[in-house]
C-alpha cells in the first residue's frame, strides 16, 4: 500500500481536471471525476475496504478491452470491485515504476468514453 496516497491523488487530479468541462466530486467517500453533464469517468481509491491498493479506476469500451488490459499487464491492471462488472478497470498507482503517461492516456480515453458528443465534436481533449 502506498504510504503517500496524496502524491498519487495530486497527479490523478491534475490529469483529470486538465480535461474539458471536468469537475471533482466525492463518490462514496472517494474522489471522483466527472464531466459537466454528470457522467463519472474516473475514481481514485486508496485502501478501499482495506484492500491495500492505491488506484485510479477508469472506463473501458467493455469487458473485452478490460480483459485484454488485465491479461497484458496484470501487475498494473485489475478488475475492481463494484465497477468491474460494468467494464471499468483499475490501475495500480503505488508502484515505483508507475507510468504516469500511460495513466494520463487511460484517464483521457475514459473521459472520451463518457464525454457528450458536443465535446467530442468540438475537438475533445
Amino acid at each position: 500500500m502506498s504510504p503517500d496516497p496524496e502524491s498519487a491523488l495530486a497527479k490523478v487530479r491534475a490529469l483529470a481536471l486538465a480535461l474539458p468541462e471536468t469537475t471533482e466530486r466525492p463518490s462514496h467517500g472517494a474522489p471522483g471525476f466527472l464531466i459537466a453533464d454528470g457522467k463519472f469517468f474516473a475514481y481514485f481509491w486508496h485502501d478501499h475496504h482495506g484492500d491495500g491498493e492505491t488506484v485510479v479506476i477508469v472506463k473501458t469500451t467493455g469487458s473485452d478491452e478490460q480483459a485484454m488490459l488485465i491479461e497484458a499487464d496484470p501487475d498494473c491492471y485489475f478488475r475492481p470491485a463494484y465497477l468491474g462488472a460494468s467494464g471499468w478497470v483499475a490501475m495500480r498507482l503505488d508502484r515505483d515504476d508507475t507510468d504516469w503517461d500511460r495513466v494520463g492516456d487511460r484517464i483521457a480515453i475514459s473521459w472520451e468514453l463518457a464525454a457528450p458528443r458536443r465535446l467530442l465534436e468540438a475537438g475533445g481533449r
